[in-house]
């Protein structure tokens, strides 16, 4: 009797949760209109916004240097 009803009550989670996750998704549907990316204020090397006082400066991350480069790491 216990194994039926630990059997029943995982059966019933189960679905419960097969249930609600496929309401979720279907109440959540893709919008086709929604950017795909965040709009880039300009293109350039170097670009500059200010909003509410601050100044935010953006620009490549990747810098050159005349660092001999890598061959191996600890974990190679």
């Amino acid at each position: 009797m216990r194994v039926f009803l630990l059997k029943a009550a995982a059966t019933v989670l189960t679905i419960g949760a097969t249930v609600s996750s496929a309401l979720y998704v279907t109440s959540h549907l893709k919008n086709p209109a929604a950017p795909l990316q965040p709009p880039v204020l300009t293109a350039g090397d170097g670009s500059s916004a200010t909003a509410l006082g601050g100044t935010l400066t953006l620009g490549p991350s990747v810098q050159p240097s005349d660092v001999e480069p890598m061959t191996s790491t600890y974990a190679s």
